[in-house]
């Protein structure tokens, strides 16, 4: 049974005659009939008694009736949702960010986004940037934005821009107007970070080590905008992903380069390799590299 088939015979149920259904469905009596054994053999019975003068339903095609115009119905709402979707006018995706980025880069991008694609629903989770990589990888989303994930096993990536680190402040502070910023000179003030787990104080504790660099912190926060915050208000100083310069400069905190060890990653998109994405997560990624095309530093 097929939806031809079903067309076919609700065609002869309404017409009560093969050869003004046959004109109905735009094909000749012959096919009509076929179409009608074929329907007929597949279920097991006939649908119809024939005279000279008319078609009757049995009660077995009259069964069938209502639900025929069900499932005919059902398939023009799916033939017509998938249409929408393949066209971008409805659809969903899901989206991870780490926070920094969701805060900072992520909304022009889902501007642009909107402006093309006003019918799709947007799911954005703002979470560690270990998170997103789990996320993705286990399939719960389709997108991810963050730092280079370290074991790329099952994944995509695809580089947006590298994003040195930054110092962070106080607006009074004397470091505001050292030219060269030292790492030896930053650390002379209480050092202010972010919670474990994070990759970002991960990163800052990695590079230091490696420098044999002793890193003391005095205060640690779980969001980034609370650092901002503590900095400004004269609590210490702070390194953070040079993409929450603007976050940092709205808390009243000044931002500066440092010098080596430099700290620098590249932010891009991950996606789960070998699994398709859907037209609207492909609409978005398309909109992002787009977005950062022509800068690849931040």
């Amino acid at each position: 049974m097929n939806p031809k088939q079903l067309k076919v015979f609700l065609a002869v149920a309404r017409t009560k005659s093969f050869a003004e259904a046959a004109a109905l469905v735009h094909m000749s009596q012959p096919a009509v009939s076929l179409s009608i054994k074929n329907l007929e053999d597949s279920l097991g019975g006939r649908l119809f008694t024939r005279t000279t003068r008319t078609t009757h339903l049995t009660p077995e095609g009259e069964a069938l009736m209502p639900i025929a115009k069900s499932l005919l119905a059902s398939w023009a709402d799916a033939e017509h949702e998938l249409h929408q979707r393949f066209t971008l006018n409805m659809g969903k995706i899901a989206l991870a960010a780490m926070p920094s980025f969701a805060a900072s880069l992520l909304p022009q991008s889902l501007l642009k986004y909107r402006q093309k694609h006003a019918n799709i629903k947007v799911e954005v989770h703002d979470v560690l940037a270990d998170t997103v990589v789990e996320l993705v990888r286990s399939g719960q989303m389709e997108i991810g934005i963050s730092f280079a994930p370290e074991n790329t096993q099952d994944l995509n990536f695809q580089t947006l821009f590298n994003d040195r680190f930054i110092a962070v402040v106080p607006n009074n502070s004397p470091l505001r107007d050292v030219d060269e910023l030292t790492w030896a000179q930053l650390l002379e003030y209480d050092f202010i970070t972010l919670q474990r787990p994070s990759s970002v104080r991960s990163m800052i504790e990695e590079a230091l080590f490696k420098e044999s660099i002793e890193l003391q912190v005095t205060f640690d926060a779980h969001q980034l905008a609370t650092i901002g915050r503590m900095v400004a208000e004269g609590l210490g100083v702070a390194v953070v992903p040079a993409l929450c310069e603007r976050q940092m400069k709205e808390q009243g905190a000044i931002c500066l380069p440092i010098k080596a060890p430099i700290i620098a990653r590249n932010v891009g998109i991950i996606t789960k390799a070998k699994t398709p994405l859907s037209i609207a997560a492909e609409a978005m990624v398309e909109t992002l590299i787009e977005t950062f095309a022509n800068d690849k530093t931040k």
